[in-house]
Protein backbone atom coordinates (compact mmCIF):
# COMPACT_ATOMS: atom_id res chain seq x y z
CA UNK A 1 0.00 0.00 0.00
CA UNK A 2 2.96 2.02 0.12
CA UNK A 3 3.53 3.15 -3.27
CA UNK A 4 -0.45 3.49 -3.69
CA UNK A 5 -0.62 6.21 -1.07
CA UNK A 6 2.77 7.96 -2.75
CA UNK A 7 0.60 7.98 -5.70
CA UNK A 8 -2.07 9.69 -4.27
CA UNK A 9 -0.29 12.32 -2.26
CA UNK A 10 1.71 13.01 -5.57
CA UNK A 11 -1.61 12.93 -7.19
CA UNK A 12 -2.48 15.76 -4.80
CA UNK A 13 0.37 17.89 -4.76
CA UNK A 14 -0.17 17.81 -8.27
CA UNK A 15 -3.98 19.21 -8.20
CA UNK A 16 -5.36 21.80 -9.21
CA UNK A 17 -8.31 22.54 -6.94
CA UNK A 18 -7.65 24.10 -3.39
CA UNK A 19 -8.16 21.93 -0.55
CA UNK A 20 -10.70 22.08 1.90
CA UNK A 21 -9.94 24.83 4.42
CA UNK A 22 -12.56 23.40 7.52
CA UNK A 23 -13.14 19.71 7.52
CA UNK A 24 -15.43 18.25 9.50
CA UNK A 25 -14.71 14.74 11.34
CA UNK A 26 -18.28 12.76 12.28
CA UNK A 27 -17.59 9.47 14.49
CA UNK A 28 -19.81 7.76 16.73
CA UNK A 29 -19.23 7.22 20.08
CA UNK A 30 -18.88 3.29 18.94
CA UNK A 31 -16.02 4.22 16.97
CA UNK A 32 -14.14 6.29 19.32
CA UNK A 33 -14.24 3.60 21.97
CA UNK A 34 -12.45 1.27 19.49
CA UNK A 35 -9.03 -0.11 20.30
CA UNK A 36 -6.64 2.62 18.35
CA UNK A 37 -9.47 5.08 17.83
CA UNK A 38 -7.93 7.67 19.50
CA UNK A 39 -4.28 7.58 17.64
CA UNK A 40 -6.33 7.48 14.68
CA UNK A 41 -7.82 10.46 15.55
CA UNK A 42 -5.00 12.05 16.52
CA UNK A 43 -3.39 11.21 13.05
CA UNK A 44 -6.05 12.11 10.87
CA UNK A 45 -5.82 15.67 12.85
CA UNK A 46 -2.35 16.33 11.48
CA UNK A 47 -3.35 14.75 8.20
CA UNK A 48 -5.69 17.32 7.80
CA UNK A 49 -3.40 20.39 8.71
CA UNK A 50 -0.53 18.50 6.67
CA UNK A 51 -2.85 18.99 3.38
CA UNK A 52 -3.86 22.70 3.84
CA UNK A 53 -7.04 22.69 6.19
CA UNK A 54 -6.94 25.83 8.56
CA UNK A 55 -9.84 24.54 10.92
CA UNK A 56 -11.33 21.14 11.76
CA UNK A 57 -14.24 20.64 13.95
CA UNK A 58 -14.73 16.63 15.13
CA UNK A 59 -18.23 15.73 16.58
CA UNK A 60 -18.67 12.95 18.51
CA UNK A 61 -22.40 11.31 18.72
CA UNK A 62 -23.21 9.28 21.96
CA UNK A 63 -25.78 6.96 22.45
CA UNK A 64 -25.01 6.06 25.86
CA UNK A 65 -24.48 9.84 27.75
CA UNK A 66 -23.06 8.20 30.66
CA UNK A 67 -19.36 7.88 28.61
CA UNK A 68 -19.15 11.39 28.08
CA UNK A 69 -17.31 12.49 30.91
CA UNK A 70 -14.57 9.68 30.20
CA UNK A 71 -15.04 10.79 26.32
CA UNK A 72 -13.92 14.35 26.64
CA UNK A 73 -11.16 13.43 29.32
CA UNK A 74 -9.82 11.65 26.81
CA UNK A 75 -9.82 14.20 23.94
CA UNK A 76 -9.01 16.43 26.01
CA UNK A 77 -5.45 14.37 26.49
CA UNK A 78 -4.83 13.60 22.62
CA UNK A 79 -1.82 14.47 21.42
CA UNK A 80 -3.14 17.31 19.03
CA UNK A 81 -0.83 19.45 16.13
CA UNK A 82 -3.09 22.55 17.13
CA UNK A 83 -4.59 24.00 19.96
CA UNK A 84 -7.91 22.07 20.65
CA UNK A 85 -11.36 22.92 22.40
CA UNK A 86 -13.17 19.96 23.49
CA UNK A 87 -16.94 20.18 25.03
CA UNK A 88 -19.66 18.19 26.44
CA UNK A 89 -23.14 18.89 25.84
CA UNK A 90 -23.52 20.56 29.53
CA UNK A 91 -20.39 22.90 28.50
CA UNK A 92 -21.07 26.31 28.02
CA UNK A 93 -17.95 27.76 27.43
CA UNK A 94 -16.86 28.68 23.70
CA UNK A 95 -12.98 28.54 22.64
CA UNK A 96 -12.07 29.49 19.27
CA UNK A 97 -9.63 26.95 18.67
CA UNK A 98 -8.04 25.46 15.19
CA UNK A 99 -9.64 22.43 16.49
CA UNK A 100 -12.97 22.05 17.93
CA UNK A 101 -14.44 18.90 19.35
CA UNK A 102 -17.86 18.34 20.75
CA UNK A 103 -18.92 15.52 22.60
CA UNK A 104 -22.55 14.26 22.34
CA UNK A 105 -24.37 17.92 21.81
CA UNK A 106 -26.18 16.87 18.50
CA UNK A 107 -26.97 19.03 15.65
CA UNK A 108 -30.91 19.14 16.45
CA UNK A 109 -30.26 19.93 19.98
CA UNK A 110 -28.08 22.87 19.01
CA UNK A 111 -30.64 24.37 16.48
CA UNK A 112 -33.19 24.44 19.30
CA UNK A 113 -31.09 26.26 21.71
CA UNK A 114 -30.56 28.90 19.39
CA UNK A 115 -34.40 29.33 18.61
CA UNK A 116 -34.53 29.63 22.40
CA UNK A 117 -31.55 32.30 22.35
CA UNK A 118 -34.04 34.25 19.83
CA UNK A 119 -37.18 33.95 21.60
CA UNK A 120 -35.67 34.97 25.09
CA UNK A 121 -34.63 38.22 22.85
CA UNK A 122 -37.19 38.95 21.32
CA UNK A 123 -39.39 38.67 24.82
CA UNK A 124 -36.60 40.78 26.39
CA UNK A 125 -37.27 43.34 23.47
CA UNK A 126 -33.73 42.93 22.28
CA UNK A 127 -34.63 41.71 18.90
CA UNK A 128 -37.49 42.41 16.94
CA UNK A 129 -38.96 39.46 14.44
CA UNK A 130 -38.64 41.61 11.20
CA UNK A 131 -34.64 41.74 12.55
CA UNK A 132 -34.37 38.15 12.35
CA UNK A 133 -31.86 36.37 9.29
CA UNK A 134 -29.39 33.86 9.21
CA UNK A 135 -27.24 35.93 10.91
CA UNK A 136 -28.71 36.02 14.06
CA UNK A 137 -29.20 31.91 13.80
CA UNK A 138 -25.50 31.56 13.47
CA UNK A 139 -24.53 33.80 15.76
CA UNK A 140 -25.94 32.17 18.25
CA UNK A 141 -24.49 28.38 17.34
CA UNK A 142 -22.12 26.85 19.41
CA UNK A 143 -19.85 26.18 16.34
CA UNK A 144 -20.96 29.11 14.03
CA UNK A 145 -18.15 28.25 11.27
CA UNK A 146 -19.33 26.46 8.15
CA UNK A 147 -17.39 22.82 7.21
CA UNK A 148 -16.11 22.79 3.69
CA UNK A 149 -16.14 18.98 3.89
CA UNK A 150 -17.64 16.70 6.20
CA UNK A 151 -16.48 13.26 6.49
CA UNK A 152 -18.37 10.23 7.84
CA UNK A 153 -16.71 6.99 7.80
CA UNK A 154 -18.98 3.42 8.23
CA UNK A 155 -22.50 4.75 7.03
CA UNK A 156 -23.55 7.43 4.96
CA UNK A 157 -25.54 9.16 7.64
CA UNK A 158 -24.46 12.48 9.41
CA UNK A 159 -25.56 11.35 12.92
CA UNK A 160 -27.14 14.57 13.77
CA UNK A 161 -24.24 16.34 13.03
CA UNK A 162 -23.83 20.13 12.21
CA UNK A 163 -27.37 20.87 10.55
CA UNK A 164 -27.64 24.52 10.00
CA UNK A 165 -23.59 24.48 9.36
CA UNK A 166 -23.48 21.84 6.75
CA UNK A 167 -26.37 22.67 4.44
CA UNK A 168 -23.77 23.79 1.59
CA UNK A 169 -20.64 21.64 2.92
CA UNK A 170 -19.28 18.34 0.71
CA UNK A 171 -20.09 15.01 2.12
CA UNK A 172 -17.80 12.66 2.14
CA UNK A 173 -18.87 9.05 2.97
CA UNK A 174 -16.38 6.15 2.92
CA UNK A 175 -17.64 2.89 4.30
CA UNK A 176 -14.13 2.40 6.20
CA UNK A 177 -14.95 1.91 9.77
CA UNK A 178 -13.15 4.55 11.57
CA UNK A 179 -10.70 2.25 13.52
CA UNK A 180 -9.24 1.71 9.82
CA UNK A 181 -9.53 5.20 8.60
CA UNK A 182 -5.44 5.64 7.13
CA UNK A 183 -3.98 9.06 5.33
CA UNK A 184 -4.64 7.40 1.73
CA UNK A 185 -8.79 7.40 2.95
CA UNK A 186 -8.34 11.09 4.16
CA UNK A 187 -6.39 11.89 0.21
CA UNK A 188 -9.28 10.11 -1.23
CA UNK A 189 -11.71 12.77 0.90
CA UNK A 190 -9.63 15.51 -0.24
CA UNK A 191 -9.54 14.47 -4.11
CA UNK A 192 -12.94 14.12 -3.98
CA UNK A 193 -13.56 16.92 -2.81
CA UNK A 194 -11.30 18.99 -4.98
CA UNK A 195 -12.74 17.00 -7.99
CA UNK A 196 -16.32 18.74 -7.17
CA UNK A 197 -18.01 21.77 -8.80
CA UNK A 198 -19.44 23.29 -5.42
CA UNK A 199 -22.55 25.29 -6.14
CA UNK A 200 -23.61 26.89 -1.94
CA UNK A 201 -27.31 25.94 -3.50
CA UNK A 202 -27.49 27.29 -6.42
Amino acid sequence: MGLYDAYLGVRHRLHEGEPPEHVAIVITERDLLADGAFDTLAAALGWAFDYGAERVTVSVSVLDEAVVPSLVRELRDLDAPRRMSVRGPDDTESVDAPIRMNVGLGGKAEFAAAVRDIATDVDAGELRPEEIDEAAVTDRLVFPTEPDLVIKTGAERLSDFAIWQSVYAELYFTDVNWRDFRRRDYLRAVLDFQDRQRRFGR
